[in-house]
């Protein structure tokens, strides 16, 4: 049945003729799993869980029958008429899921809201008083607008929390539980997440109408079009191996790091090897972060380097490589790192940098994920050993720092003459 409905497109989804129209201009020809399985049972009104790994059509996933269901409410009873209240844990995200459903939806006459912190506050009040169709919005934002009495939720019929374990990991419980409470009781719920922590499975208890849940792969599953290999590698080297990558590979690269300083440090770097570079992290203003996603997307620039809040972020077509500069504090970060590529089918791969003494977090990774990261050799031009000099001058792991500094001889003249005043 199901390879039936791939090979008649979309067509075979309850799809209303106008909306289906929309996609086709869109050139989606055939769904996806997630888009396959979500879509009837969404259309029906039916609460639903998906699981899902990133870069499978979530948007459209809930975004056709959600933008369906508003339209069948409009030509309706006036007081059948509702909202959509999308809700996603990054600015990024938000901007490119208005942008998809604004392609579907704009023509067929809805109105859009984007509710999201760091723009302007008066715009957003502006585009809420008009009563929009669909909110589309971060949560802590969604709060302030609440606590300030510009926005109600009373006529939200059809609420979509995407992302949900990415909002968890943000510390975003609070105000979705908030949300979740100021909501209607009568009201569909669809719930995207690619991960399916405890917290998501208690918010689908207390939250939910019996939801279907609709796994397309294991949670901690990534594309299998993805190659992915590790190279244990000195912190004083990582910048040489870098430019060995970018030299090897010619297409478009997404550089991972932990810290907002190591990402303006590594974009330096690039820029100063003589690549096209821009950097995304939490101390870029929003327009710094458009321009800099929007320059990646356009080929502005090759490389982009980001911290975690990009891991979710970024819906670009064609990401050759994505290099974990940094491994990431949690193995699930991983999944959702190399997610940026290996998109809607394409071949990607997905390079990790690892220092020797992280054979645990490589562990983790693999546990996780039930594979076998392979391991790769340096290339022959990079020495597989630091001499001691080298060693200490790196930027070594914390614990290595703390050694050296209480090895370090003391001035016992010093020490004494303070004791004694």
């Amino acid at each position: 049945m199901e390879d039936k409905d791939i090979l008649s497109g979309f067509s075979g989804l309850g799809i209303a003729p106008a909306l289906f129209e929309a996609i086709q201009n869109l050139h989606f020809k055939i769904p996806t799993p997630i888009q396959l399985k979500s879509i009837p049972v969404a259309l029906e009104g039916n609460d639903l869980i998906g699981i899902a790994q990133t870069g499978t059509g979530k948007t459209l996933a809930f975004g056709v029958p959600m933008i369906q269901r508003l339209m069948q409410m409009q030509s309706g009873l006036p007081a059948q008429a509702g909202q959509g209240l999308v809700v996603l844990p990054t600015r990024e995200l938000a901007m490119q899921v208005e942008e998809m459903l604004g392609k579907l939806g704009g023509k067929l006459g809805l109105k859009m809201a984007v509710v999201i912190g760091g723009a302007s506050m008066f715009i957003q009040r502006k585009a809420l008083e008009r009563n929009p169709h669909i909110i589309i919005a971060t949560p802590g934002r969604i709060i302030d607008h609440i606590e300030n009495s510009r926005l109600k939720l009373d006529k939200v019929k059809i609420l979509i929390l995407d992302e949900a374990d990415r909002m968890l990991d943000m510390g975003f419980a609070p105000q979705l539980k908030k949300i979740l409470f100021a909501v209607p009781k009568e009201r569909q719920t669809m719930l995207f997440s690619a991960t399916m922590p405890d917290e998501i499975a208690r918010i689908a208890a207390n939250f939910m109408k019996l939801p279907i849940r609709l796994e397309i792969a294991p949670s901690g599953t990534a594309a299998k079009d993805i190659v992915q290999e590790v190279f244990f590698v000195q912190p004083a080297l990582k910048g040489r191996l870098l430019e060995k990558i970018l030299k090897d590979y010619r297409g478009p690269v997404l550089v991972f790091t932990r810290t907002k300083h190591g990402a303006r440090k590594i974009n330096r770097f690039i820029r100063d090897i003589g690549q096209r570079s821009a950097e995304i992290h939490s101390d870029r203003t929003l327009a710094q972060r458009k321009q800099a996603l929007d320059g990646f997307k356009s080929g502005v620039y090759r490389v982009l380097v980001a911290t975690d809040i990009a891991a979710r972020g970024i819906d670009v077509q064609g990401i050759e490589v994505v290099i974990n500069y940094d491994l990431p504090n949690q193995a699930e970060d991983y999944v959702h790192r190399i997610g940026r590529t290996g998109r809607a089918g394409m071949a990607g791969r997905a390079i990790s940098f690892a220092m020797p003494n992280q054979w645990q977090e490589i562990r983790a990774i693999e546990r996780l994920m039930k594979i076998v990261l392979p391991v790769s050799k340096l290339p022959p031009e990079l020495p597989s050993q630091l001499s001691q000099d080298e060693y200490f001058k790196s930027e070594r792991p914390p614990q290595e720092r703390q050694f050296r500094r209480k090895s370090a001889p003391r001035n016992f003249t010093k020490f004494r003459t303070k004791r004694r005043y």
